[in-house]
């Protein structure tokens, strides 16, 4: 029987990659490519973000990718000035809840942002792009419309 190599592209997600293998490691071939994607159910319609295998509402595998474009709008936010290990050098750091009408994106507001504490406001206009974190792992962030 031959041996299969283990599929670890998720390694190179965040700050720290809690898992290198999932069921959804095309994630990361779209980040490398600029593009921030989740799923939807083929069957139902649900969209996911992160992406999921499977829809919980339909329970089918039948999942397609989509791309996270356009604007979206500031739901909540929440600047972050301690964080557990292997987050530290990055401190301070603001995340975010962005809400795409279909689905939600949480994530980070990019550091080029400068004082985001005064500079953002619930129900603004965000759009999500891909990046690097300081350590060069590939993530996303949002910024102002």
């Amino acid at each position: 029987m031959a041996k299969t190599e283990k599929d670890v592209r998720f390694s190179k997600f965040g700050t720290v990659s809690f898992t290198g293998v999932t069921q959804v490691n095309d994630f990361i071939d779209y980040l490398e490519q600029g593009k921030l994607m989740g799923t939807k159910c083929k069957d139902c319609g649900l969209k996911f973000f992160p992406p999921r295998a499977h829809c919980f509402k339909s329970l089918s595998g039948n999942m397609e990718w989509f791309e996270v474009t356009g604007k979206g709008k500031l739901v909540s936010f929440s600047t972050l000035r301690y964080g557990p290990t292997g987050f530290t050098e990055e401190l301070p750091y603001t995340i975010a809840l962005v809400d795409y009408g279909d689905y939600k994106v949480f994530g980070r507001i990019d550091p080029a942002v400068a004082e985001p504490d005064s500079n953002l406001k619930v129900g603004m206009e965000m759009v999500a792009k891909t990046a690097k974190t300081a350590n060069g792992q590939l993530t996303y962030v949002f910024n102002p419309a």
